[in-house]
């Protein structure tokens, strides 16, 4: 993989393509753009415009934005730091274009971002995934052994008593502690 460096971002070429994709802090002219993107990535949840705004603005410290050169958002990463767990990155919702899946674009994103928050006291990721979603499971298991962090999961938000039995279970998945070096 070829890696060009630009001010405050970074530029990757997927392999299997070789399209230029730049990895940044979302912005909040992001937020409609990151709405059509969820939009496209069944069966993610999708939010409000305005969540994913806020999500491009007051959260943009704890997500990560993949364009193209030609502005297109592919891929996208929410987060946020639990204020009761400030050393906990809570990764929140993982979209990829359907176009860039398969080219490790969504592990590229992930451990771009960890890396970032690590550098502010970072030592431990959350996130939630329903059973049978495979591919995020295989996402996360695969950034936990590249962080060389033991994980443990518990049903956070069972179907039954949180969502009235429409939605799955959310399964927590917590790694950690790992460290990485930020320079």
């Amino acid at each position: 993989m070829f890696i060009m460096y630009k001010v405050f971002t970074r530029k990757y070429w997927t392999p299997m393509t070789q399209t230029p994709v730049t990895l940044r802090k979302p912005e909040a002219t992001d937020g409609f753009a990151l709405n059509e993107l969820v939009e496209r990535c069944k069966p993610l949840d999708t939010n409000s415009v305005y969540c994913n705004l806020l999500q491009c603005s007051d959260f943009r410290d704890t997500a990560i934005a993949a364009l193209t050169d030609e502005g297109d958002l592919v891929g996208f990463i929410s987060g946020y730091r639990p204020p009761a767990r400030s050393n906990t990155l809570f990764v929140w919702q993982v979209a990829v274009d359907s176009r860039m899946r398969g080219q490790g674009l969504a592990l590229k994103m992930l451990m771009t971002l960890v890396k970032r928050v690590a550098a502010e006291g970072v030592d431990h990721i959350e996130t939630t995934i329903s059973p049978g979603n495979e591919g995020s499971e295989a996402l996360f298991k695969k950034a936990f052994r590249e962080l060389g962090a033991e994980y443990e999961t518990s049903v956070l938000f069972s179907s039954a008593t949180h969502f009235n039995g429409h939605h799955d279970d959310e399964v927590l998945y917590r790694a950690g502690p790992f460290a990485i070096t930020t320079a």
